[in-house]
């Protein structure tokens, strides 16, 4: 029996993990699995009504959790950055899930606005720290609302986080270049920006050196600067396989690779604790504006519990989902809230129908 929580979340977050949740039940049926999804009422409306955010006792029970199944945060009526800090980072660095794992998979059907390129090409996983960096918060203001305001936000690494990064960056490259020849022909990139960012460009860039020559001996290195790789994705995605960086960094380029993929309707991402709780979620975000219209698209949120099934070490089911999500991508007319051709919940019909 799998506990998952389920935090449905804000504008149509609930409206995709339902469908989610239905394409997760269908399969863990036929192949005679149990999962029991666990709600939580936490987002906006919670918020506005209560002033509360994530309690102390509804994270306690995330912990107890087999995995976390995350819909959407952020409601147009509440002040940007309180419910991603209160919610999403909270979750983040009190769970510790210090990896943000993010496939850039362009399906066949899906339209990708790079021209002459596909499936082959657009193929690639970008592992972002999750935990460390800018967003954790160390800075402040002085002088605040006058001609002399001062503000600071700092990026601070150290080498335990760093390194325990890379490593599951080197044995996810490791992993991938055993299923196919083709991701063993491609390096492990590193992305940071060591020609101005110095001294955390110099200790990213000196552990993965360390750690590439001392222990991944087998697997191809390079290195890229943050604005050349923001080029090459959108020139040559196909160099590209596993991608390692830090939290900005991989916030920036994480974005651009969903695009490149079909766009933020079938992106999906997993926040990973490699030995607790992890939150898996769509990256579209709540899109208010399409809230009870059956009309987003619940793809992206769909691959999410794909991944989560994966992490739980439920691979057939995983793939199982992914190929059914590949059938159905095909039938769309497009990747877009309403434009698909199809209601939110006819494609997660027939996705079901698939793994049934």
């Amino acid at each position: 029996m799998y506990r998952i929580a389920v935090i449905g979340g804000d504008g149509t977050g609930p409206e995709v993990i339902s469908e989610g949740i239905k394409v997760i039940k269908a399969s863990c049926a036929r192949h005679n699995k149990k999962v029991e999804f666990i709600n939580y009422d936490i987002g906006g409306d919670r918020y506005l009504k209560t002033g509360e955010i994530l309690p102390d006792s509804v994270l306690e029970e995330l912990r107890k959790a087999d995995a976390i199944y995350l819909g959407a945060i952020g409601h147009p009526d509440v002040k940007p950055g309180i419910l991603e800090k209160g919610i999403l980072l909270k979750i983040r660095f009190e769970l510790d899930q210090y990896i943000n794992l993010r496939p850039v998979k362009l399906f066949e059907g899906v339209e990708t606005p790079i021209k002459d390129k596909g499936p082959d090409d657009i193929d690639f996983v970008v592992i972002r720290e999750n935990t460390g960096g800018i967003y954790t918060g160390h800075g402040g203001v002085t002088r605040e609302n006058t001609a002399y305001e001062i503000a600071s936000q700092t990026m601070i690494y150290d080498r335990f986080t760093v390194d325990r990064c890379l490593k599951y960056a080197f044995e996810l490259k490791r992993k991938r270049n055993k299923l196919n020849k083709k991701y063993e022909e491609k390096p492990i990139h590193l992305i940071h920006k060591r020609n101005v960012l110095t001294y955390c460009g110099d200790l990213w860039y000196r552990a993965f050196e360390e750690m590439g020559e001392k222990s991944y001996k087998e697997i191809k290195r390079e290195y890229a600067h943050i604005d050349a790789a923001n080029m090459w994705f959108v020139k040559n995605p196909e160099w590209f396989d596993v991608i390692v960086t830090e939290n900005l960094f991989g916030d920036i380029i994480t974005d651009l690779g969903a695009m490149i993929q079909g766009g933020m309707g079938v992106s999906a991402g997993g926040n990973i604790n490699p030995d607790g709780v992890s939150m898996f979620e769509p990256i579209g975000g709540s899109a208010p504006k399409y809230k009870g219209q059956n009309v987003i698209n619940p793809i992206a949120a769909i691959l999410a519990g794909s991944m989560m099934m994966d992490f739980l070490g439920e691979t057939e089911i995983a793939n199982e989902i992914e190929n059914g999500v590949k059938e159905v991508v095909k039938q769309m007319k497009s990747m877009n809230a309403g434009k698909m051709g199809m209601s939110t919940t006819e494609v997660g019909d027939r996705v079901a129908k698939f793994c049934s």
